[in-house]
């Protein structure tokens, strides 16, 4: 049997609870819920759940205080940021130091693995033991000719499995799913698919790309076909990320109504993104204003900015966008996102982030 190219994607079986679990042992098998500070009478949203709370129908995004409702027996931690970290790296060192691995990191838990292989199947079996061994932590596998199939393939697998998805059983696995299913279509885009006559995976695949450009664009149109079918890019790329921006939050335990509590906020905002944005040596071109009202409505205010170096002058844009809150509304979340221009040759893809924006 001849090497052929393969892409798999490895995603760390609840990443974050199984962090917490290798610290305190003692909570193997319990429901575990990280997010915020570890107190569900604060306002915080789940970052993550074992898959015991999430039996429960627990999930990430949901405000602390409900998941605790749901399960008043787990087990609530704060969020660990450089622990995540140090485990991620440990991860990602240890599927680069495997034979003929070409690796694209996607985020702390994931990450394609480019490599040719006669069995991709025993190669993966391979590298789920390394990083058992080495870091304690189980991974699932999904294995697929393109990054796509192998990052949908990883949602059967889980967990600890693996999966194969190619061109020939794509459509007798995902055909009759609903688009939802596919990666990169969410709430929204499935629902534009629907208003479409498009509802499942296989509809999507047998869409003209054409007809899907007025709803969508003449670039997002024929990718979402595309995406129908499975199809895409073939090369795991290991270019090292680079972050498009840089973005922070604030959750408040009191709304903000005065425009002055506003105001300071948003300064604040200003200052702690600028200190991301320094390290990177590029400029500002655009800033984006997340406002979430109480109790829970979100709305984002943007606007593109000359490029510049000046903290005053991106304070001074920011206070702008300030402007477009609306008056007397109580604001429970502030956060702050600034873009860059992109180097040349470089690589955007996704990559953890403090907010979740």
């Amino acid at each position: 049997m001849s090497e052929r190219p393969w892409v798999l994607h490895v995603d760390l079986d609840q990443f974050i609870a199984a962090v917490e679990v290798l610290r305190r042992p003692e909570l193997a098998g319990k429901p575990i819920i990280v997010g915020g500070r570890g107190d569900p009478t604060e306002r915080a949203v789940v970052s993550t759940a074992s898959y015991e709370a999430r039996a429960f129908g627990v999930g990430s995004g949901m405000p602390l205080r409900i998941a605790a409702r749901k399960v008043p027996e787990a087990v609530i931690l704060p969020v660990d940021h450089e622990t995540y970290l140090a485990a991620s790296e440990a991860v990602m060192s240890v599927l680069r130091s495997q034979p003929g691995a070409t690796v694209q990191v996607l985020g702390w838990d994931e990450a394609f693995v480019g490599v040719e292989a006669a069995d991709p199947e025993a190669y993966a079996r391979q590298l789920q033991d390394a990083v058992l061994e080495a870091t304690r932590l189980h991974c699932s596998v999904g294995i697929g000719d393109t990054l796509v199939r192998a990052k949908v393939a990883t949602t059967f697998g889980k967990p600890a499995g693996l999966f194969r998805l190619t061109e020939g059983n794509w459509l007798e696995v995902m055909g009759s799913r609903p688009t939802i299913e596919l990666w990169g279509v969410g709430t929204k885009v499935s629902r534009r698919l629907a208003g479409l006559g498009i509802n499942t995976v296989s509809e999507l695949a047998a869409a003209n790309p054409d007809d899907l450009v007025p709803e969508f664009g003449p670039k997002m149109g024929p990718w979402y076909a595309q995406l129908g079918c499975g199809d895409g890019e073939r090369t795991v790329d290991d270019t090292p990320w680079v972050a498009r921006g840089h973005s922070r939050e604030t959750t408040y335990q009191k709304d903000l109504i005065e425009p002055e509590q506003i105001s300071d906020a948003v300064t604040e905002l200003v200052a702690r993104v600028l200190e991301d944005v320094a390290a990177e040596e590029r400029p500002v071109i655009s800033l984006t204003l997340k406002v979430r009202y109480a109790p829970f409505f979100t709305k984002t205010y943007a606007r593109k900015i000359a490029e510049t170096f000046d903290r005053a002058e991106v304070l001074a844009r920011a206070l702008d966008l300030v402007a477009k809150i609306e008056p007397g509304r109580p604001i429970r979340l502030l956060g702050l996102r600034a873009e860059m221009p992109m180097p040349e040759d470089s690589r955007q893809g996704h990559t953890p982030t403090r907010s979740g924006w």
